[in-house]
């Protein structure tokens, strides 16, 4: 299974990215193979508008599973269940410490958004 970390950097040592739509890297991890890419999110730090959904869109298109971040807004929460993806919010630490959780069951999935857009 593909998990997506929304991180600051592009290892796992780095800090979790609270944003979604604007973070900087996403770190996308398969859980049977353990091989790690980061995946740039530069096109969307900047966008006006619309960062959430196509960082959504993203996240889909890379066959990503469940997703471990800080917070997401409406229009994201949206895109991604859309795209069967299970969302983690709340999550802080590094990536490494987030995966951890995760694994351990200590993460649990929202139902809802948690921020406001453009947040």
């Amino acid at each position: 299974m593909k998990l997506a970390i929304t991180s600051e950097g592009e290892g796992l040592q780095s800090l979790v990215d609270p944003r979604f739509g604007r973070a900087k890297f996403f770190i996308v991890m398969d859980t049977e193979t353990q091989t790690v890419e980061a995946v740039p999110n530069a096109v969307n730090q900047n966008a006006a508008q619309g960062a959430g959904i196509q960082a959504g869109k993203k996240i889909v298109e890379l066959g990503v599973k469940s997703l471990i971040t800080g917070h997401t807004g409406p229009k994201a929460f949206e895109t991604l269940r859309a795209g069967d993806v299970e969302i983690y919010t709340g999550a802080t630490g590094t990536v490494a410490e987030a995966v951890e959780l995760f694994k351990a069951g200590k993460l649990k999935a929202t139902q809802a958004a948690d921020v406001e857009g453009h947040w």
